[in-house]
């Protein structure tokens, strides 16, 4: 997702350059959603989630998101800080990690509607942490998200 500079259009370079990155044989990406940001202040979001055909190692993806990343101009000055770009690996097939860098599935993917709602397009029978994710949505109430036409 992002929310500084022209969202969409960095999301669809990015979602290009991922589909060119060796390692990675595909890309596949759900509709764009606007959201509110989530325990933070500043522009809504516009966010999708990717499914990516990959050979790649958890960790050698991660680093190809933090790179690009760094390329679109990401910063950090604080904890949750408006961005020109923020990928986050949610799940990588049935893998479970918990690294220093990276915890698969991601702990907070059950909590976001702005993850929920993407994912649900992209995999509709999944599961995660035991529940569908519709049972997930359902239990969210105070994230307002809208799919985006196009």
């Amino acid at each position: 997702g992002a929310n500084l500079g022209d969202s969409a259009a960095t999301l669809r370079q990015v979602l290009a350059q991922l589909e060119a990155t060796p390692g990675i044989a595909g890309v596949t990406a759900s509709p764009f959603y606007r959201s509110a940001p989530v325990d933070a202040i500043g522009p809504d979001f516009i966010n999708a989630v990717a499914a990516v055909d990959t050979v790649l190692a958890p960790l050698a993806l991660l680093d190809v998101l933090q790179a690009l990343e760094h390329e679109h101009g990401r910063l950090r000055p604080y904890r949750n800080a408006p961005r020109t770009l923020d990928l986050d690996l949610l799940l990588h097939g049935d893998a479970q990690l918990d690294h220093e860098r990276l915890t698969l599935p991601h702990p907070r993917l059950h909590l976001r509607a702005f993850v929920l709602l993407p994912l649900r397009d992209l995999a509709p029978d999944l599961s995660v942490h035991g529940k569908p994710l519709d049972a997930w949505i359902g239990a969210i109430h105070d994230q307002p998200i809208e799919r985006l036409a196009g």
